[in-house]
């Protein structure tokens, strides 16, 4: 008899030490927090159980199914991170989520004053460390961009305040009385805001991406059942939002717009599903398609969209 009930209260431990655990609230705030804070709080108590100052601290913490809480006070967050494998996966219970509450991740970094060089009249050059897929910022906002042909010999004409990418650098057009040093000009320095590698039942919502080189958000590889809702994508390198390597992602209420090759990019073995998403085609097109199934508002699209709201 005492056989049996050791077995089964091994039997039951067993089964509670697999079961999910609740999940937990995980706060971050680049003002308040510090990475010695265990991020339990909100607000630091004095005993060690404030906000954690990094996104990505938060992540590295994080257990199936936790919730990741961003502070919004204004200040954009100048990190990359990377959502990977079962720690950062949901659980039965429900998703692993990343919660932005309007705030904002930002990859650029300003363009030193000294680096510009004249190239003619009022048109100055830039050459940043990592040449490819980069954009300007001026007062933190896309830079008023024009396309040029990459086999192009020379520049186009460029108006005041204007600019455009060629041969690895940045040619940006002043205007009269000025140098670039008086405008607050930044470039792409971080590769991709958010990489989501092996994971399934996430959700980030409620964010503002922009100035990353490659991607806002790029569901790179086996990341199933992911939502992704009002999230803003602008100014960056590749694309807004790319979705490959056999991963299922939900595209919700997306606004993307003056990224650099798509707005947003299927890569082969995707599927991505859109519903209420506008897409703006001024810089490239909405939707690129190298591979993927796309459906928008439940209808499937084939070829790409370059229209201003996937769908119409």
């Amino acid at each position: 008899m005492r056989s049996v009930v050791l077995l089964l209260l091994a039997v039951y431990c067993l089964a509670w030490a697999q079961a999910p655990a609740g999940a937990r609230d995980i706060f971050v705030s680049n003002t308040a927090g510090d990475d010695k804070f265990t991020g339990a709080s909100p607000q630091s108590a004095g005993d060690g159980n404030g906000p954690v100052r990094t996104i990505g601290k938060a992540v590295r913490v994080a257990g199936p199914g936790d919730r990741v809480v961003l502070d919004n006070r204004g200040r954009p967050y100048h990190e990359s991170i990377t959502l990977e494998g079962v720690h950062n996966s949901g659980t039965s219970l429900g998703r692993f989520t990343l919660a932005g509450n309007g705030a904002t991740l930002d990859g650029s970094a300003p363009v030193p004053p000294r680096a510009w060089q004249n190239y003619r009249g009022a048109v100055f050059r830039f050459r940043p460390p990592r040449s490819e897929n980069q954009q300007l910022f001026l007062d933190d906002r896309p830079a008023p961009r024009v396309m040029v042909d990459p086999l192009a010999g020379s520049p186009p004409k460029l108006e005041p305040r204007q600019w455009c990418l060629l041969g690895g650098c940045l040619y940006f057009c002043v205007e009269p009385t000025k140098l670039p040093e008086d405008y607050r000009l930044s470039y792409s320095a971080l590769d991709t805001a958010i990489t989501l590698l092996a994971v399934t039942k996430v959700a980030v919502s409620d964010l503002s991406i922009q100035g990353f080189r490659l991607d806002g958000i790029n569901a790179a590889n086996a990341a199933h059942d992911v939502v992704i809702a009002r999230v803003i994508c602008r100014g960056n390198g590749r694309s807004g939002i790319a979705v490959g390597g056999a991963s299922l992602v939900d595209l919700d209420s997306i606004s993307a717009g003056d990224n650099g090759l798509a707005q947003v990019l299927a890569l082969p073995w995707s599927e991505i599903h859109l519903e209420n998403c506008k897409l703006l085609s001024n810089t490239a097109p909405g939707l690129v398609d190298r591979g993927g199934k796309v459906y928008a508002d439940g209808r499937r699209i084939v070829g790409g969209i370059d229209s201003r709201k996937a769908g119409e």
